[in-house]
């Protein structure tokens, strides 16, 4: 982990996670199939992501991977339905349809949905608050 401290960013941060937030909205309202799959995880992931960045961002930290970023999600105190943790599940599944070639199913698409539905909303309202402060 190679951090480097930069100046907060509370601008960029909120803008990010709008951003996400829009991009969440629209992967939820995808019609869920073997064909779709791809798309849906690969955007649920990238919501995820764009969370932890806006964090690290809004504290003047620039991430030098994704992997901090996640772990970064993991580190905040909220409560959800299912572990913070499941978000990494997602994260080595779509290092597997970019890198190997891997074709996701519905039922996994199912899944990176369930963990968007459970997590989401309860992390982004954890940020809003702490990146407006």
């Amino acid at each position: 982990m190679n951090q480097r401290i930069k100046h907060s960013d509370r601008k960029n941060a909120l803008s990010i996670l709008l951003a996400a937030e829009r991009e969440m909205n629209y992967t939820l309202k995808l019609q869920i199939t073997d064909e779709s799959a791809f798309n849906i995880i690969r955007n649920v992931y990238e919501c995820f992501r764009m969370l932890g960045d806006a964090s690290l961002i809004s504290k003047g930290v620039v991430s030098q991977d994704h992997i901090e970023q996640i772990k970064e999600l993991e580190k905040m105190p909220v409560k959800t339905e299912r572990p913070i943790g499941v978000i990494d599940n997602i994260r080595k599944l779509r290092h597997n349809i970019n890198y190997y070639g891997y074709i996701p199913s519905k039922a996994e698409a199912e899944d990176a949905l369930s963990i968007a539905k459970t997590c989401f909303n309860p992390l982004i309202d954890f940020l809003k608050n702490n990146v407006t402060k």
